[in-house]
């Protein structure tokens, strides 16, 4: 695409008080984030063990490649009311220690399986919280995975750190070990939001870890903030934002919260009544986009911002920029392996995920067998999908040419009923649909979500009209 004018149009992106209420009232619907297509709900129990041994073989053969990993560490000592992610809430980190183990073991189980395949360009380590493990203990898992496990020259490392446990010697370990970057959870610094949702830090723990990190060598520090919570105004919200930027983050992600309290019920203890409204929420997103703006950042994606020299900003700008279950990325691998409970891997066509209880993760793993309960084996079809939602989301724009070249397809024909739904998008002024490319406009960008729900054929037959969304809502 023309990345020159996307720059241009960066400048004239129309504010949140520029989208209507009646506009907001349509398009908030639920919708899929698309770390992944198909979805996560979309994996069943057809694909497991014996389906990843086989993928497993067939990624050894492309010995050339390196390999992404992604590292799942579920626990914390208290959980967070906002949080969605599969967790073991304990304080007592000795019940913890035995997961190390299991964990190390998959690791052999899958290094032994790829015996000429051990180095990997992308390292992550997410959770639950990381650095829940002193320092020692993190250090020495990390250094029995690096034993199996090689890092290519230039590979991103990257761990997430809850500043309320994590510690400059845990910092100290990490960059020992060779990690250089770090996400930090923070959501918002009100007091009151940060009391509602149970998870209270304050600004100064959180800049001693970013001075610390910058200290020693890590770059691309990325804050994550979420939008929607209890209490949150546009005025607190600001000097959150302002605050960040302040801190001197390369990478800011500000994500929507996803309220679902029918699959979360810890959600259910959050003040009732608290949450603001649609077009609050919408403004609050808007507000944090045009402070990044104009401080400096480059829009990236959806929801993230990054300054001009990061690395993700330059990807962006050279049309590199991926997008995978930790967000969008820069350093691209054909296959991921995840490690740990409920770790999802992506590789040679199919996604699998790992058990999600620590029962059943055990189980598997003291039988000798490879700990994945469920996946899915892309068609031929969900990979065009794919592709073309991984481009809208990523580039804001589709090049027709690039996907008939790619598949051999007519895209008009392959996607007659897709570009239908488009149509009406087209309509309302957020997007274009040219001879051969889609361009999501200003304000279409805005709600990217849904246009690429427009070519995904799952959720059209399954969720559309769902009582009970597993999806969170797209504003």
């Amino acid at each position: 695409m023309n990345r020159e004018n996307r720059s241009e149009r960066s400048a004239g992106r129309p504010t949140a008080r520029e989208v209507t209420a009646a506009l907001l009232a349509k398009y908030d619907r639920p919708g899929p984030r698309y770390t992944s297509y198909p979805t996560a709900v979309e994996f069943h129990e057809g694909v497991g063990a014996d389906e990843y041994e086989r993928r497993l073989a067939e990624a050894n053969r492309a010995a050339g490649e390196p390999l992404s990993l992604y590292v799942h560490l579920p626990f914390c000592r208290h959980r967070c009311l906002f949080c969605g992610c599969h967790v073991i809430i304990t304080p007592h980190k000795e019940k913890a220690l035995p997961y190390l183990e299991l964990l190390l073991r998959e690791v052999e189980m899958v290094a032994e399986r790829l015996p000429d395949r051990r180095r990997f360009s992308q390292l992550h380590l997410g959770g639950g919280t990381p650095t829940y493990f002193d320092p020692p203990t993190l250090a020495e898992m990390l250094e029995r995975l690096l034993a199996r496990f090689t890092p290519v020259e230039g590979a991103e490392m990257a761990v997430e750190v809850d500043p309320r446990v994590t510690t400059t010697e845990h910092i100290d370990r990490l960059a020992d070990l060779g990690f250089n970057r770090i996400s930090m959870g923070v959501q918002d610094f009100t007091p009151k939001v940060q009391e509602a949702v149970e998870r209270v830090q304050s600004v100064a723990m959180t800049r001693r870890l970013v001075d610390h990190a910058r200290a020693r060598g890590f770059s691309g520090i990325n804050i994550d903030l979420i939008y929607g919570l209890p209490y949150q105004t546009p005025e607190g919200f600001e000097r959150t934002v302002e605050t960040v930027i302040d801190l001197g983050a390369d990478r800011a992600a500000v994500y929507s919260f996803a309220f679902v309290p029918w699959m979360r019920g810890h959600m259910k203890k959050l003040p009732e009544g608290s949450l603001p409204g649609r077009e609050t929420k919408f403004s609050l997103f808007g507000i944090a986009r045009e402070r990044f703006l104009a401080a400096g950042y480059e829009p990236i994606g959806m929801d993230h911002f990054a300054r001009p020299e990061d690395e993700l900003a330059v990807a962006r700008r050279e049309g590199r920029l991926r997008r995978n279950f930790q967000g969008y990325a820069v350093v691209p691998a054909p296959d991921v392996i995840g490690l740990g409970i409920s770790a999802i891997g992506d590789l040679r066509g199919a996604y699998v995920q790992n058990a999600k209880k620590l029962s059943e993760y055990r189980r598997l793993l003291d039988a000798g067998t490879l700990p994945v309960v469920r996946g899915i084996v892309r068609t031929q079809d969900d990979e065009i999908r794919r592709d073309v939602i991984h481009e809208l989301m990523c580039n804001f724009a589709v090049d027709m040419r690039v996907i008939e070249r790619r598949y051999g397809i007519d895209f008009r024909s392959y996607f007659r009923d897709d570009l239908a739904l488009l149509a009406e998008h087209e309509r309302e002024g957020m997007c274009t649909i040219g001879p051969d490319r889609i361009e999501a406009t200003p304000t279409g960008e805005l709600f990217i979500r849904n246009l690429a729900m427009c070519f995904d054929r799952y959720w059209r037959e399954r969720h559309a009209s769902d009582d009970r969304p597993v999806f969170s809502r797209t504003v």
